[in-house]
């Protein structure tokens, strides 16, 4: 973006791109803007676009991405922190904030979709009306008796496969159940279980999960086209096999998570799993037991079977048990009928649900959400000191005020705390790039002993920020915030190359492309040099020296 040279060819080496909430396809309007820059004016007949593809893609998607339409414009205004303080700081803050909300193109497109919304709630409704609802009351208590049943199965499950508890009865040859979110694999044959090496020693506990270190080698049944183009050829992701496809069975490494149940019945493996004959017995094995146990495969019972004590447990498989003899006692439980009738109901309560939602949506002003998110954000604003009681600007907030480029109340909190004051400039350097959007590095992250103590204080403070936010009514996952916000990948990158390190040297110690890291550190340096500013404001005079050095020994 932004750049204006000739060029004769543009490759893109990928199709997809961090957009600071998913890694996406680039959309159609990014396309045609980097592509069009291939072919020079008076110099070539047409310009060569080179796509490099290392995963499979739709045509669809590159039909859509290549020749599709521009992106509609639709507005994705928040309410930031930042917005809140520069609007505080001016006379009448809080009516300003409500008079730039009332007035915000985000208002006026949600007032514009109101008659569409009305149109689609009467479409609903009128396919609502239109299914059978005869015994809906017995309907509605079956199927809140499967939902409670399977929300306590995946509680007791996630107790049951903590490491320290289920290594012991991952054997090879113990039937697994394996689901990988809507993806329901069935049973599997544990092979072998594995377990990662942590990701690095020197990061903070927030930045690791160990619970995710242990792979479980399972032979699933896995769709033919999982295997295609033989050992050396590409292979796309596996996946279970289409309604009536045979299928075959596959090693697939599954992350320990992903176990949905662990039965008590192991069959005997061969030791070469090679061949795929050997592979297929044990698929021939599985099916078996399945016709052998038509109601389900019996299942380890954490109580009796794995010896499990803690009384939160025992009491959610106690009432797991008086759940499960309440839906066996239930009059649908054996009627002809009620498949059919479960799925009408199923239906008629996901439509009664959309209704309920989009009604709710036109009850609530969407100024009115804005106003609680006002006053919520006020609050955090007021627990970390940017505002007093009565809403005037404090120093902190003064800072904060000339931050928009990365996490203001974050990189305030370390202004204040004096986590700085004990860094060297090329220390500083290196902690603020955390701050700036990069693509996240394959390699694992080992960090010298001058840069992971600044970094688990960085991690502290993202914490005790996201802990503020959720005690004041804001939806903000602490784990996540803190993973989002400390992004370690260059710091070693920086830290070099602030104390002089060629670009030779700098680019070896890390498998991001050359061109992301000069966009960050021109990012960062523009970073550095607000926080120069910030510093000035409140009179910070070691701190802005610091960030002003930072800024030149990056240039």
């Amino acid at each position: 973006m932004g750049l204006n040279m000739p060029a004769k060819t543009v490759v893109f080496t990928s199709v997809k791109k961090w957009d600071g909430d998913s890694n996406r396809y680039i959309a159609s309007g990014e396309y045609i803007q980097m592509s069009g820059r291939a072919g020079r004016r008076g110099m070539d007949a047409r310009g060569i676009c080179v796509i490099m593809i290392d995963e499979k893609m739709e045509m669809s998607v590159i039909k859509d991405m290549v020749l599709g339409k521009p992106a509609p414009l639709i507005s994705t205004f928040r309410l930031s922190y930042y917005t809140i303080l520069n609007l505080l700081s001016r006379a009448e803050g809080q009516f300003t904030a409500e008079h730039v909300i009332r007035n915000s193109f985000h208002q006026f497109q949600y007032e514009k979709a109101l008659p569409e919304v009305i149109q689609k709630i009467t479409k609903l409704e009128n396919e609502a009306t239109l299914l059978d609802s005869s015994g809906e009351n017995d309907l509605a208590e079956y199927h809140k008796l499967g939902l409670d049943i399977s929300e306590l199965e995946k509680k007791i499950m996630s107790e049951m496969i903590r490491p320290e508890r289920a290594l012991l009865y991952l054997v090879p040859g113990r039937l697994v159940k394996v689901r990988d979110g809507s993806t329901d694999w069935g049973w599997g044959v544990v092979v072998n279980v594995v377990k990662k090496p942590p990701a690095s020693s020197t990061l903070p506990p927030a930045l690791s999960a160990p619970r995710n270190n242990y792979i479980v080698d399972t032979l699933l049944h896995c769709s033919s086209s999982s295997s295609e183009n033989g050992a050396n050829g590409p292979r796309s992701k596996p996946c279970p096999p289409r309604q009536g496809e045979k299928g075959e069975m596959h090693v697939v490494p599954v992350p320990l998570p992903l176990l949905s149940g662990l039965s008590s019945v192991r069959i005997s493996i061969p030791t070469d799993l090679r061949p795929p004959e050997a592979r297929q017995n044990i698929l021939f094995a599985v099916q078996e037991l399945g016709k052998r146990y038509p109601q389900g495969l019996p299942k380890l019972h954490p109580i009796t079977d794995m010896g499990i004590e803690e009384t939160e447990l025992v009491d959610l498989v106690h009432k797991l048990d008086g759940l499960e003899q309440k839906l066996c006692s239930h009059p649908l439980n054996k009627s002809d009928q009620s498949e059919q009738q479960l799925s009408w109901y199923q239906r008629k309560a996901e439509l009664n649900h959309e209704i309920q939602q989009l009604k709710s949506k036109m009850r609530d002003s969407q100024l009115q959400k804005f106003r609680d998110e006002l006053k919520n954000r006020s609050r955090v604003l007021k627990m970390l000191g940017h505002i007093d009681t009565d809403g005037v600007l404090q120093l902190k907030g003064r800072a904060a005020c000339l931050i928009d480029t990365g996490d203001e109340l974050l990189i305030t909190e370390l202004m204040f705390n004096g986590t700085f004051n004990e860094l060297d400039h090329h220390q500083v350097a290196s902690v603020v790039s955390c701050f700036v959007p990069c693509e996240k590095s394959s390699e694992q992250i080992r960090l010298r002993n001058e840069l992971s103590k600044p970094m688990m204080q960085l991690s502290e403070a993202a914490r005790k920020i996201a802990e503020v936010q959720r005690e004041c009514k804001l939806d903000v996952n602490v784990e996540e915030y803190v993973e989002s916000t400390c992004k370690p990948y260059l710091m070693d990158v920086i830290y070099c190359w602030s104390k002089g390190a060629t670009f030779g040297e700098v680019i070896e110690m890390t498998d991001i492309f050359e061109g992301s890291i000069i966009r960050l550190v021109r990012r960062l340096d523009e970073f550095l040099n607000q926080l120069k500013a910030a510093a000035e404001a409140v009179g910070e005079v070691n701190l802005e020296k610091k960030f002003g050095l930072a800024s030149e020994s990056l240039r």
